[in-house]
């Protein structure tokens, strides 16, 4: 019935999406979800292509980045996807995942993710630990550097600072950048605080 599996998977992805009402979220998580599934390159790919032409507006994509778990999240990278796609990608961010290996768990700050990024996404969604109370870091850090996106965002001169700023650059406040290293240690300080707190709860 289909040329391609892209023409098929928008199709039915447009028509559930209309059968829904076209919600405000609604969600496609291609094949070719990372550039090292991409054939030759992301920009490059038939398949992707096909669903950026095919898919309606409305649907937001889900993309990991350079991997299925990316060290790093560039600029140049989002432009990329976001031109082949037509649209802003939504980042599903495996930096913490560790369902793949439950022996290892990820208890440091987000980092690896350039300044300025948030303008070229349509949102992030972590994956975390498969153990809850292994993500107090990790959702805290992200809390922090959102915020610090937020303050690149009031203040454009700040924004796209990636050549200016190394990526989990340790980079003090006192600039408005985001710096990994204080993130980890405002995160530790509210973490103890809270494990204080349950400690002195009865029955703990």
């Amino acid at each position: 019935v289909f040329p391609s599996l892209a023409q098929a998977q928008a199709s039915v992805a447009n028509e559930v999406y209309q059968e829904l009402g076209q919600p405000s979220v609604f969600l496609f998580c291609p094949t070719e979800y990372c550039s090292s599934l991409c054939s030759p390159s992301p920009s490059q790919s038939c398949y992707l292509q096909t669903i950026g032409q095919e898919l309606l507006p409305g649907i937001g994509v889900i993309w990991t980045g350079p991997k299925v778990v990316s060290q790093e999240l560039s600029a140049v990278l989002l432009e990329e996807v976001e031109a082949v796609l037509r649209r802003r990608p939504v980042i599903w961010d495996n930096l913490y995942a560790n369902d793949y290996d439950c022996r290892r768990v990820f208890l440091g700050p987000y980092m690896g993710r350039a300044p300025g990024l948030m303008s070229r996404l349509h949102g992030l969604l972590l994956n975390p630990n498969c153990e809850l109370q292994a993500n107090f870091i990790p959702i805290h850090t992200l809390g922090t550097w959102f915020q610090s996106e937020l303050g690149s965002c009031a203040h454009p001169d700040h924004a796209g600072m990636e050549a200016v700023a190394a990526l989990g650059d340790s980079q003090g406040a006192q600039d408005g950048s985001y710096s990994p290293q204080e993130a980890l240690e405002l995160a530790l300080h509210d973490w103890v605080a809270e494990i204080n707190q349950q400690a002195l709860e009865p029955g703990r």
